[in-house]
Order: structure tokens, then sequence, then C-alpha cells
């Protein structure tokens, strides 16, 4: 394709899949497909290091002939990487931590694969004790001090709300006034950090989980809460959620294949990882999900340091492979491709990883969880949450069933709140 015809084309795609899909939830800026490639196509480059497009094609599509010496002229393995900070692309405060706009805060409010199962949470928590008798902590209530709410009307002696944003704790009050709760629910603003309480909480609910479920802070957040705001934080029944997870798998990306070198520069990321609707059919998995993080905050103290690396190796499944074939297939035709061909590029996509995708998954007591994909499989469900696709080559890294991607994650979570979470994913393809 030329320069012209690829912006032609992907002015069409973009607004064919944005009209046509029900996208769900909005959320706090990030960079989502539209943005991502917007960055990308800035100003005009040459470079003559990638494979070119149609030699990509070529040799993917060769990759379902699992009869041949497939990928022959590619070498064993391939290296795969990317890192970033939490704040990366998203709305920040002193480009410190994780904030929110209004219609964020909406959607979280709204997601009914969120909302009612923490609202059950918090009240199988009050009946476990009498009436009237428990103190419950608020972790980063919003501005519509939604749990600080249900907790009040559910049972709860009295709900310490605490909000860093000036504008929502402001907001959170209002909206207590005019709920008849302000001898009930007592909003305190600032960082938890720097925050006594007048007495210490039963229990507390934390709904500060990122789409890469440390991001916003949590662990940071919990470790000092820990330390001086419960009664009894060693137990999980202190907590809600009592633990957050985060999990992975290899993911292929319908854009990266379709807008490629020289017209697309997908470095110009710099790191940046694309963030998709959870229900987004142009990004799927081709392995089995494996999980990376997992936080419980009743042993949080006991577990050290905020860092961690674990090595991890998926294998690429065929099965998932053609299905995807599939449903690329019906993305490309949906958005109007009609060069390269359809058929070929579905192929090409199906059998090519753009990056690892991390989403969270929340555990808010014994029987109730929350899950942004559906688990265990990690298939697509409606969520506020995103799925989360850094970037780790400069094109699309062929693969086929069978093949192994053998990466090493390094994510650095700070104890302390203001300062930002990185992360850093490490390794290779390596084929069969």
């Amino acid at each position: 394709m030329t320069m012209s015809t690829s912006k032609a084309l992907l002015i069409t795609f973009l607004a064919a899949t944005t009209t046509t899909r029900s996208h769900g939830f909005s959320i706090q800026k990030s960079t989502t497909r539209r943005a991502a490639l917007e960055t990308l196509t800035i100003t005009p480059f040459v470079t003559t290091t990638f494979l070119p497009q149609d030699d990509f094609v070529a040799n993917a599509a060769d990759t379902t002939d699992t009869d041949d010496s497939t990928l022959s002229t590619l070498p064993k393995t391939s290296p795969i990487s990317a890192q970033w900070s939490a704040i990366d692309g998203l709305n920040s405060d002193d480009n410190n931590f994780v904030s929110f706009d209004k219609s964020a805060y909406q959607a979280m409010m709204k997601d009914q694969s969120r909302t009612p199962l923490f609202e059950q949470a918090i009240i199988n928590r009050l009946k476990s004790a009498e009436p009237e008798s428990q103190i419950v902590l608020d972790l980063g209530t919003g501005p519509f001090a939604l749990f600080a709410v249900i907790a009040a009307k559910n049972g709860a002696k009295h709900v310490y709300a605490i909000e860093a944003s000036k504008e929502a704790a402001a907001t959170a009050r209002e909206t207590i006034e005019k709920l008849g709760f302000t001898d009930k629910i007592t909003v305190l603003e600032g960082f938890s950090t720097d925050i006594t309480l007048p007495e210490k909480a039963d229990f507390a609910v934390a709904e500060i989980v990122g789409s890469v479920a440390s991001e916003e802070g949590a662990y940071a957040t919990i470790y000092d809460a820990h330390q001086r705001l419960l009664k009894r934080p060693n137990e999980a029944t202190s907590w809600i959620p009592s633990r957050i997870q985060t999990y992975a798998a290899p993911a292929s990306y319908t854009l990266q294949n379709l807008f490629m070198p020289p017209a697309f520069d997908w470095t110009k990321l710099q790191g940046e990882p694309v963030r998709f609707n959870c229900r987004d059919e142009g990004l799927q998995l081709v392995s089995d999900p494996v999980l990376i993080e997992d936080i419980s905050f009743a042993d949080i103290i006991a577990r050290g340091g905020g860092s961690l690396q674990k090595q991890v190796t998926f294998t690429v499944d065929g099965e998932r492979v053609e299905k995807n074939r599939v449903k690329f297939l019906d993305e490309f035709k949906r958005g109007g491709v009609r060069d390269p061909d359809p058929n070929t590029l579905s192929t090409t996509t199906a059998n090519s990883i753009s990056g690892i995708a991390l989403w969270p998954r929340l555990l808010l007591d014994d029987n109730v969880e929350v899950n942004s994909r559906h688990y265990p499989d990690g298939g697509h469900q409606k969520s506020h949450w995103q799925t989360v696709l850094p970037i780790m080559s400069e094109v699309p890294t062929p693969v086929k069933g069978g093949d192994e991607v053998s990466v090493t994650f390094d994510f650095t979570v700070p104890t302390e709140v203001t300062k930002p979470c990185s992360y850093k994913i490490n390794g290779s393809v390596v084929r069969s």
C-alpha cells in the first residue's frame, strides 16, 4: 500500500469499527486504537530494517501448513521487549499517580460486572457482625462515595471515606449530604498514607485496582493501611478485595498487521501500551492465560518489597490461532479492508503476536470475584477495565501452533504511593 492508500484505509477502518461495534464504557485518557494510530502517522519516515509487508504476509500465511518446514526463512528465536510506567498514556496528577475524570468514575459505577459484586461483598461482611458495630474504611471513595454509601445503608456504624483528589472529595461530600448520610460518613481529603483515622477500621474497601492490577498504587496504599488503619489487617476478611491479580497471554492485534512500515512506525509509542476495551475483537489471545501478579492484602507486609520478577513460557495454541483467523476475517471485512486481501491478512494476523496482553482479576472474598475478561480462558466480556497491550516488536512477530513465547516479567511496585509503578517484559519467541 502507498502512504495515501494506507491513511485512507486507516480512516475508513477506524470509522467502521468505532460505529459498528458497541465499545461499552469510556475510561480515562489512554492509548486507544485510534489514539495510537494518530501517533504513528504524525510524520512520514523511511526505514530498511523492517520485513516488507508483502514478504511478511507470505511468510505468516505459510505457517498454516504444518506439514512443511514452516517459517524456514526466519531465525529460530525472535526477541520481544517492552517497558513502560503506570502513568504512561493515562491521566495523572503531577506525573506520579493515575487520576480519573468524571466519565471514568461513571463508567466504574455503571459496570455491572463490578459494582453489584462489590455491593454483595460489603453486605456479606457487614452481616458477619452485629448491626451498627463495624467501622468501615473506603480507600479512594471517588466523587459518588459509592461504596461508602452502600456500607452506610447496610448497617455500618461509621464510614471513613478517603479521597486524594480535591475535586472528587468535594463532590463526595455533596453526594453524602444529598443522601442524608453526613452523620454516618466522614470524607477525608488527601492520601491515606498522610491520614490518621480517629479509630481503626474493622474492614477496608479498596477499589484502587488498575488494568494492570498494581498500576493505580494499590500496593503502596494497602502496605501503609495494613500497618496503621485496620484492627486486624492480617485477616483476609479485613479487606475487600482480599487479593488482586494480573493475568497475561501473548496476543495478536489487527491494526499492527494492517498498518505496517514504512507508512506506520509503531516505535513512536515509545513503550506506551495500547489499551483495549475488553470486548474488542481486534485483539485475540494465542495461548492460555497465566497468573503474573497475585497480591494478597492480608499478607502484604510478610511479602516484603513490591518488586516482582517472574519467568513464564506460553505455548501458542493452534486451535486458538484458527479460531482467531475466523474472527479477524470478520473484523477486516467489517472494517472495509480489500487490499491487502482480507483472507490472507486474517491468516497473517492470527499467526503473529504483537505483545503480551495483561488484565486484572479481583477476589473480593471467598465467594465473590470480579473478572475483567472471562475466567479462566481470557475470553472477551464487558468491563470498565481495559486490556493492556505493550507493543513488543517493530512489526508483528510470526508464530504458529506449538511455538513458545518465553518472557520475564519485571515489575517494580514501590511502597510509596507517589512513585508510579514500572513494568518491563523481555523475552523471545522460540519456534518449534
